[in-house]
Order: structure tokens, then C-alpha cells, then sequence
């Protein structure tokens, strides 16, 4: 199974930056990934915090769609006790549509508490509402008619204004981060995966009993999950060598940390610490060479067995044109090192060095057949008074 790569995107911005430009080079980004043969962007939504600064992944996925030729786009995620499930289906096969299929369905309970306290939602309730919205919604994507009523919507007689473009409908995933609820939903209702916390110890911890989780609930319903749509989501700072990579992040890495802290006390770095050092140590992401991404993705994979797709999350841990950097050096080693790109011209190239002698001899004979046939040319000519003086070609020391 070929191994997919892509980006995840919350984005994360810092608040001192211009958010027009920040977006900005977040379509650049995704015009750089689409050339650099990147497969897949999942966009996020968020509404407070203040890095995560893209409030609707459709509207930026349309916006993208227009810039790109051949990379599929997510919604990573859209947090559905957020929205009515009705125009959250609309939406995507509206999006499904103007992509001409390259839209995909990641569905989730929305990460922030701060967004669904200020919607007046519970936080408790968020992971109930989203298993009822996805089963309307699936519903819904399926051509059905659905009259349904729950304590925050109701439906009456409601279907979908357009049927989907790709038949029978979008690739459904759901977010899954340390908790069971993601693999539950993707077994009980036969959809993807995206891992979005395999890059820190707990979210990698849980990564195949998760994954255990959605197997055994899709066996229950008759079904085997596919692992092409496992998406595991990475942490990377990409430079020519780890001392680059390591000064390159001191650009963004306190205020990442202290975003993350702010939100949720989770990355307990001991006062007078260096966040730099602390972030490596603590493996929180991937800082320094092509080498260093493949060995840590080799390690997902000892751990996790197959899957589909390695999700880079966009980050802003260095500024942007060494962030443009990592991206380029991950697209020149790190695909084609899982796709095997180069197995062919590596063999040529060595079975050529095993052969050389043999080679170089048969190329110096057949110069000096050419040069012994133009003599013999020459003299049987000059023989015959066609010709004057016969001079001899003398043959080149190089066979070339």
C-alpha cells in the first residue's frame, strides 16, 4: 500500500502577526503543496484562541480549490453541534461540486471548549450531539428523506438540494485523538480516520487501540476496516541539518507551546528550561532532517501497521520562508523515499558500476571497429584511384 502525504491545517498564526497575509500564505501553501505533489489538505475550524484563525474550512477549501490543479481537500473538521446537519450536508456536496469531487468529510466534536461556551453548548455534550448530527448527515448523503427531532435541531421532511457528485458520496472521516468515541464511530459506520494528536506521546500511545477499537465494532456490524483511510497527523520542522532545524524554531516554538498551554495545561515545561530543547526532547515534533522524518514515520508504522496517509500539521514554530523550506525538503526525500521512486534508477545506476569494465571493453572495441572499417574504406578506394593519400583516423584513447 502506498503511503499518501499531506497537511493538516488548523492553521496556527501567531497573534502579533497580519491575519490578511496569514491567510493569505495559507493558499500560497496550499498552490506550493499541490506543485510539490502533496495528496491531501485537511482545514480546520475554530472560533476563539486566536492563532487558529480559519473560522469556515469550506469557504477556504473553495477558495484553494480555485488555486489547485490535482490536491484533495478536507474539513478537518467541521464541528458539527456547531452547525444544523442539514447545511452541513448541503455544504459539502455544494463544495463536492465545485471541487469535481476532490472534497473530503472529516466530522468532529469541536476541540476548543472556549467555542462551544460561547455557542451556550456544553462541552460534555459536544461528543453525543456530533454522534446524532453524523448519523443524520450520513442519512442525508445517501439520498434519504429525514424527519427527525432532538433537543438542539429539527428536521422536517428534509433531503439534500443536490445529490453528491462523487457517487455514492465524499469519504467520510472522523477525528480521533486519545479518547474511544473517534474509532467507535469510524467502525460503526464504516468511515476514515484522522489521528490528530499521533504525534504526542498520548495520542501515539492510543494510536492502535483506537484503530483495535474501530475493528472490533466494525466486525460486529459485518464490515472490516479499510486502513488506507487511517490518516495519522505529525509534528515536523524540516531543515538541511538538525542545528538549522533547531535554530530555525526558535522563531515561533514559546508562543506554540504557551497557545497550547492556554487552552489546556499540556506541555509542563520546568521554569528556566529551554522550549526549544523541551519541544525535541519531548519528541512534541519532528525538528531536523528528511532522515529524522522518515525514521519517526517508520516508527508509526512499527507500531501502527499500515495506513493510508502521514498529515503534516502546519505549524508556525519557524517563519515562513523556512517553514516553505521544510516542505520543499520533505517533498524532495520523504515521498519518494515511502513511494520507492528511485528503486529503478538506484539499481540502474549500480548495475552499470558492476558491469563497468565489461562496458568500457565493449565500447573501446566498437570505436575501434568503427575506426578499422573507415581504414580499410579509405584503402580499397585509394586502390581503386578514387581517392588521394589515404590518411589514417587514429582512435581516441577515450572510448567516448
Amino acid at each position: 500500500m502506498r503511503l499518501r502525504h499531506g497537511v493538516f491545517l488548523a492553521p496556527f498564526h501567531s497573534v502579533e502577526g497580519n491575519p490578511t497575509l496569514a491567510l493569505e500564505r495559507d493558499l500560497q501553501l496550499m498552490e506550493l503543496l499541490d506543485r510539490l505533489g502533496f495528496a491531501e489538505a485537511w482545514i480546520g475550524e475554530h472560533h476563539s484562541g486566536g492563532m487558529e484563525i480559519i473560522d469556515s474550512p469550506e469557504i477556504f477549501i473553495a477558495a484553494a480549490a480555485e488555486r489547485t490543479k490535482h490536491l484533495r481537500f478536507g474539513t478537518g473538521v467541521v464541528s458539527l453541534p456547531y452547525h444544523h446537519p442539514l447545511n452541513v450536508a448541503n455544504r459539502l456536496v455544494q463544495l463536492d461540486h465545485m471541487t469535481k469531487g476532490r472534497v473530503m468529510f472529516g466530522a468532529g466534536p469541536g476541540l476548543l471548549a472556549s467555542d462551544a461556551l460561547m455557542m451556550g453548548i456544553e462541552p460534555e455534550s459536544t461528543r453525543d450531539r456530533m454522534a446524532e448530527s453524523l448519523d443524520v448527515i450520513l442519512r442525508l448523503l445517501r439520498g434519504e428523506v429525514v424527519t427527525e427531532e432532538s433537543e438542539w435541531y429539527s428536521l422536517r421532511e428534509a433531503r439534500i438540494h443536490l445529490l453528491p457528485y462523487t457517487d455514492p458520496h465524499p469519504e467520510v472521516c472522523v477525528a480521533s485523538a486519545v479518547t474511544p468515541s473517534g474509532g467507535r464511530l469510524a467502525g460503526k459506520y464504516d468511515l476514515g480516520m484522522l489521528c490528530v494528536a499521533a504525534g504526542e506521546s498520548a495520542g501515539f500511545n492510543a494510536l492502535d487501540t483506537n484503530w483495535a477499537i474501530a475493528n472490533e465494532v466494525a466486525a460486529e456490524h459485518g464490515r472490516t476496516m479499510d486502513s488506507r483511510r487511517l490518516r495519522v497527523v505529525l509534528n515536523m520542522h524540516l531543515a538541511d541539518t538538525r542545528e538549522q532545524a533547531k535554530e530555525n524554531i526558535r522563531f515561533g516554538t514559546a508562543e506554540f507551546i504557551d497557545y497550547f498551554n492556554n487552552n489546556l495545561p499540556r506541555y509542563h515545561v520546568p521554569e528556566g528550561t529551554d522550549p526549544v530543547d523541551w519541544l525535541i526532547e519531548n519528541q512534541v515534533a519532528v525538528v531536523g532532517t528528511p532522515e529524522d522524518a522518515i525514521e519517526r514515520i517508520d516508527r508509526v508504522l512499527a507500531k501502527q501497521g499500515e495506513f493510508g496517509a502521514v498529515l503534516l500539521q502546519a505549524n508556525s514554530l519557524a517563519d515562513w520562508p523556512q517553514t516553505l523550506r521544510s516542505f520543499e525538503l520533505y517533498a524532495d526525500h520523504v515521498i519518494p523515499h515511502f513511494a520507492q521512486a528511485n528503486v529503478n534508477r538506484v539499481d540502474s545506476y549500480n548495475w552499470i558500476t558492476r558491469v563497468q569494465g565489461e562496458l568500457i571493453e565493449k565500447r573501446t572495441n566498437a570505436a575501434n571497429q568503427m575506426f578499422a572499417k573507415h581504414e580499410a574504406e579509405r584503402r580499397a578506394k585509394a586502390g581503386a584511384g578514387e581517392t588521394g593519400p589515404v590518411t589514417p583516423a587514429v582512435a581516441p584513447q577515450s572510448p567516448l
